[in-house]
């Protein structure tokens, strides 16, 4: 595997963001220091390479949109409900930036600060320092996120300490699309979930803190399911996330052996997704709103799906779920791969 560097442009407050290049054999990928983010992600297949990663061109675009494509996703992914949390007999109050709830981790979760980045033994890593009460959050915390191809599958390791406890829940946000990050829809892909239930939503998408068996519904993705099909659907979960936006149970451990948890397919590419996580978020791209992205594509409405490997969203509300609480001197860790194969 090789590395390159090179500018991909500043900030708005004059900060230099790198774009770093990771190659292997037919397959490669960029992440730029801005929010850690896979800016593409190119595969080889029958017909030729194809960048089956949505991005930008420049840094003002990803400064612009709220969509947080490929980035890095902290302190907490997903929804907290109330954008408030208890810990240690303390509240604490954090962004209100979707409804009355937080998302992402608020309006400067890591997807909006610039990393540091080194090649170290084959990877790229990237590193973030976030000061105590960064966007309410307690305690100081060191990330580390470690990105790595090989043997065509992208490995992403992350690792934190933090000198408080503190609540994380860290993940990637890259929108796929294995038909090339221009090609439009993603209805037409296949996709398998290993899951047999979902953590269910309310009316503003915060989990009831029930878990709903997925069998004869349109959430049940055990077999390959086209992801229209379910899109269709009237049941009130499908309407109430604006289409796929849910969790899907994959254990009740807070860590577990590197397993299968999702397949997507299309065109002749397969893409595996494993992780340590216990859960995935599949989102269909609902809120995608015909921005131009990369070489002048439009990223309309479902044009790009996430599968967001995480903690059960809003844990932190939810006593019931898989705890999601760093405790000061801990070390936090998990892995993910996306791996490529042609059919």
């Amino acid at each position: 595997m090789t590395i390159k560097k090179r500018l991909f442009g500043h900030t708005k407050d004059g900060v230099q963001v790198d774009g770093y290049t990771m190659v292997d054999g037919g397959m490669s990928v960029e992440v730029i220091t801005y929010g850690a983010a896979i800016s593409s992600l190119v595969v080889p297949t029958a017909g030729g390479v194809r960048d089956v990663a949505l991005g930008f061109d420049d840094v003002p675009a990803y400064e612009r949109h709220a969509s947080y494509l490929g980035a890095i996703i902290g302190r907490v992914a997903n929804r907290i409900g109330g954008a408030q949390f208890s810990l240690g007999g303390r509240i604490y109050e954090l962004d209100k930036n979707t409804g009355s709830n937080c998302l992402h981790g608020g309006y400067q979760g890591f997807d909006r600060q610039v990393w540091s980045a080194k090649a170290e033994n084959d990877a790229l890593v990237l590193s973030l320092h976030e000061s105590d009460m960064k966007c309410g959050f307690p305690g100081s915390l060191d990330v580390d996120v470690r990105y790595c191809l090989k043997d065509g599958a992208l490995s992403i390791g992350y690792v934190a300490v933090c000198d408080a406890d503190t609540p994380i829940n860290l993940t990637n946000h890259c929108y796929f699309n294995l038909g090339g990050h221009d090609h439009g829809s993603i209805e037409n892909h296949n996709i398998r979930i290993y899951a047999d239930s979902i953590t269910p939503i309310d009316e503003s998408l915060i989990p009831t803190g029930e878990v709903l068996d997925v069998a004869g519904t349109p959430l049940d993705l055990r077999e390959p399911t086209r992801v229209g099909r379910g899109l269709d659907s009237s049941h009130p979960q499908i309407v109430l996330g604006g289409g796929y936006d849910h969790n899907y149970v994959l254990s009740r451990e807070v860590c577990r052996e590197l397993s299968p948890a999702a397949v997507l397919e299309y065109d002749g590419l397969r893409m595996t997704c494993m992780t340590t996580k216990p859960g995935i978020q599949f989102y269909s791209g609902n809120f995608l709103s015909g921005d131009t992205g990369k070489e002048g594509a439009i990223y309309a409405k479902r044009s790009g799906l996430c599968l967001e490997t995480q903690y059960w969203p809003d844990s932190l509300n939810k006593p019931e779920f898989p705890d999601s609480t760093l405790r000061k001197g801990a070390t936090y860790t998990h892995e993910t791969v996306y791996k490529f194969l042609q059919m």
